[in-house]
């Protein structure tokens, strides 16, 4: 009862969302195209109400709606649609109030109640074509930034590393979130450009699918042929728990046997996934520690499964510890005040937020109000952070600034 209230209370405001706009619709299609007028006014309303019921349709008849092509085209649409809506929807309410600042002055003035306040063409006129840009950026990025790969490379160069390792390349993916992906060719293509790496060792920091195991399904073939002559490590992230599905789901699954699947998943493609555990490295007669722990955040909303002590237990003999954790807040929380033998720690989590400004000169994301470390490279006392922009893409389906990313490190002295 409670999630029918919520969903009725949820179009409601869409709606009114979708009224208020209609306003400024009508003063720019009466302006420029009033021949047009009733047609304009169907299509306006036609097109959110058709995308909904697809979305809807998808949720209530589909086994696997996270995996249908129709889902992901019909919710992105839907969510670019009421972005610049909503950027529309300020703007026309900035010429409401000058409008009732002006009716209020008009009022202490005397003026004759009949005189006519009408609305700015100029603020209506601007704030459509904001959001018509930013509608047409969005899906810029979801043909465009979805699958545009970029090699990030970074030398790390650490303390008394043995002589062996000094060169050793290590390739780095996050995030990957399979549920999500629309282009099998462009997800081959990113797999390519990490073997053309030749890396010596690869990292996968965590989120393997949205919600379910089954997500993986259809690309556990390409994944499959990661290797590397010292290994594949990998971890989980929050994502891969299922705390965000209902289970059982339709097909009877339920939480546990999901993410057993998803372990196995990891097994199946001969990755070392670390439970809160560690790897040994052997080069030469030479040695350092791949730790990995589960998911770990400092922020209340995400979950605290790792334990990194279990993880640290039998490495203080090793120099160099390289740790994988998902969440890059476990790096000031924990790692930095605790740690301090650990030398980098390798995260994701952020995306970079999908969305800003990332430039050699300058990098901006929303995401960076909310996690003091959240894209590329980090160092405070001799310790490394470094946070992947992520291999996928979660809800928008597309990158805009911050593009899907491949990680390339070499190891160094100091």
């Amino acid at each position: 009862m409670l999630r029918l209230i919520s969903i009725v209370f949820f179009i409601l405001v869409v709606f009114a969302l979708d009224f208020y706009v209609f306003q400024g619709y009508k003063l720019l299609v009466r302006r420029w195209l009033p021949g047009q007028s009733v047609l304009l006014y169907v299509l306006y309303w036609a097109i959110p109400i058709v995308l909904l019921l697809i979305v809807f349709g998808v949720l209530m008849w589909s086994a696997y709606p996270s995996k249908s092509k129709l889902m992901m085209w019909s919710s992105s649409l839907l969510f670019g649609l009421y972005i610049a809506k909503f950027i529309w929807f300020a703007f026309i309410f900035i010429d409401d109030v000058i409008r009732l600042a002006k009716f209020g002055k008009q009022q202490a003035i005397g003026t004759p109640k009949n005189t006519d306040i009408s609305r700015s063409q100029f603020i209506v006129t601007t704030g459509a074509l904001l959001a018509g840009t930013i509608f047409g950026t969005l899906i810029f990025g979801i043909a465009n930034g979805a699958h545009n790969y970029t090699l990030i490379q970074r030398k790390l160069k650490l303390k008394n590393l043995p002589n062996a390792f000094r060169g050793f390349k290590i390739v780095q993916i996050s995030d990957v979130h399979a549920g999500s992906f629309w282009s099998r060719e462009g997800v081959q293509r990113g797999i390519q450009m990490i073997l053309d790496q030749k890396p010596d060792a690869i990292f996968f920091t965590g989120d393997l699918v949205n919600n379910t195991a089954s997500e993986f399904d259809d690309f556990k073939d390409m994944f499959a042929t990661l290797k590397a002559p010292y290994g594949v490590y990998s971890i989980l992230g929050n994502h891969d728990y299922g705390d965000y599905h209902r289970w059982p789901d339709k097909n009877g699954t339920t939480k546990a046997e999901n993410l057993i699947q998803l372990k196995k998943h990891h097994e199946d493609m001969g990755w070392n996934l670390l439970i809160n555990e560690h790897r040994i490295i052997e080069k030469d007669g030479q040695n350092i520690a791949i730790l990995g722990v589960e998911n770990w955040s400092a922020h209340r909303r995400f979950p605290k499964y790792g334990n990194l002590s279990e993880a640290y237990e039998g490495t203080a003999h090793i120099e160099n510890k390289l740790l994988l954790s998902h969440d890059p807040s476990h790096w000031r929380a924990e790692i930095l005040t605790k740690y301090p033998s650990i030398d980098a720690t390798f995260s994701g989590h952020t995306h970079g937020m999908q969305f800003g400004i990332d430039s050699k000169y300058y990098r901006w994301s929303p995401v960076q109000y909310q996690y003091p470390e959240w894209a590329d490279l980090y160092e405070e006392n001799g310790q490394y952070l470094y946070v992947n922009r992520g291999f996928g893409y979660l809800g928008y389906p597309g990158r805009v600034g911050f593009l899907p990313e491949i990680s390339v490190f070499e190891l160094d002295i100091i």
